[in-house]
């Protein structure tokens, strides 16, 4: 477990940004390829499935989206448990590949007017490919960046992981807004969506290149022959580490709600449901999250002078007062779409760009990948894949209230657990 030091960096501590932006890029690269599924489904849709069933069509996307989050936990363990006995940067290496390879795949994909069934088959095993590399992506990258940072900055070294990931948010809503106001709908339902997929399969390819520049984290470099002896290492961090498994399960439980109702979720609904344009929606959205993407860093160093424990308590406590009546901004009109959307990521920012360093801290090197990678990737299974397809069941049985107060319930869960959270600021990783 980490353990206190009295030990303080100096105040003129200089960021080291190659390697910063070296291991979070590419997290950044696998990012906009997830996203672009999740903002191009109203799109490509009804491409993989039989014609005339578009509400169906809809659900079975969304059904895609949520199984390739189950196999996130079978790429944290797998992965995670590989980072631990080999290392964080062949570990950052492989799930690169994998994400490349599963959004050039989706891009180039025959549909299923083309090659019939084979065609959501094909795209679930896509899917299926990018579950895995982001299920050890996670894992690894806020691992590494937690690692190489001195205590009093962790939470600062570890935001580069939450402001890469906004950053490739950001790219794919403005992808998706310039794409929809540049080409008319039919042609982005023909081919347009494609595009940002085949993007994504090159930028991979880029990513691939900069990490292989990174080096080796000292802290695992100090513990590397420890791993290979640890028998059991899932049911071990069960067994000897009960507190911090739940305390994962409940920090990530509050962050993955938020992020997959803003990111996901929102945009189909705003749009299909409560018929918002979809140039508005994917500017509201752009916007919010550039508010989301210059918060990062400053809400990680108030988490390093006061504490994780107050910053992740506020986010839950505001989370829990502003869904419900933030939902009934999402409407037709670009200014209640603003409010909603930036409303809602300001408060979201202060859980996620502390999430990395706080679930870091609560394992030891050894168990960290593993740790970290299954249950942080199991409880966004449950309740991030599973978001947009309850939104688009709920909507569809007209009873979309319920979807917020679930979201609403989930946060008033996570404060309380939270509070049990052991304060982790400026203590060593061992």
């Amino acid at each position: 477990m980490a353990e206190t030091t009295s030990a303080q960096t100096s105040q003129k501590h200089r960021l080291p940004m190659r390697r910063l932006f070296a291991a979070s890029v590419g997290n950044a690269l696998e990012w906009y390829d997830w996203t672009v599924f999740g903002l191009f489904s109203i799109y490509f849709a009804g491409q993989f499935f039989p014609p005339g069933h578009e509400e169906l069509a809809f659900i079975n996307t969304f059904a895609a989206y949520a199984l390739a989050f189950f196999f996130r936990p079978v790429g944290g363990v797998i992965i995670g448990r590989f980072s631990d006995v080999r290392g964080r940067r062949p570990a950052l290496l492989l799930t690169i590949v994998l994400m490349a390879a599963g959004s050039a795949g989706i891009g180039l994909l025959p549909t299923y007017e083309q090659i019939g069934w084979f065609a959501p088959v094909l795209l679930l095993l896509a899917r299926i490919a990018q579950g895995l590399a982001v299920g050890g992506e996670v894992s690894n990258a806020s691992t590494y960046l937690s690692e190489m940072a001195p205590p009093d900055y962790r939470g600062r070294y570890a935001s580069f992981f939450q402001s890469s990931t906004a950053s490739a948010v950001l790219l794919a809503s403005l992808t998706a807004y310039f794409l929809s106001r540049a080409l008319p709908a039919e042609v982005m339902s023909a081919w347009g969506w494609r595009v940002p997929f085949v993007v994504g399969g090159v930028l991979g390819m880029i990513g691939i290149w900069l990490r292989r520049s990174l080096a080796e984290t000292e802290v695992f470099e100090q513990k590397k022959d420890v791993a290979p002896r640890v028998r059991r290492p899932l049911l071990t961090t069960l067994r000897r580490h009960p507190g911090a498994v739940l305390q994962v399960f409940a920090v990530t439980m509050l962050s993955t709600l938020v992020y997959y109702t803003y990111f996901a979720a929102l945009t189909p609904f705003a749009t299909r449901t409560r018929g918002a344009a979809p140039e508005d929606v994917f500017l509201a959205l752009s916007i919010a999250t550039a508010v989301f993407v210059a918060l990062q860093y400053p809400t990680a160093a108030l988490s390093d002078r006061i504490g994780r424990k107050p910053v992740l308590l506020g986010s839950a406590a505001a989370t829990a007062l502003v869904t419900v009546p933030l939902s009934t901004l999402v409407r037709p009109g670009f200014g209640s779409l603003l409010i909603a959307f930036v409303s809602g990521l300001a408060i979201y920012s202060f859980v996620t760009s502390i999430l990395p360093a706080v679930v870091s801290e609560l394992f030891p090197t050894e168990l960290r990948g593993l740790g970290v990678g299954a249950w942080y990737n199991m409880t966004v299974a449950l309740f991030g894949g599973t978001a947009p397809l309850l939104m688009s069941v709920f909507a569809a049985a007209g009873a979309t209230d319920i979807f917020f107060w679930y979201v609403t319930a989930g946060a008033v869960l996570a404060f309380f657990v939270i509070r049990r959270l052991p304060e982790t600021r400026g203590t060593t990783l061992t």
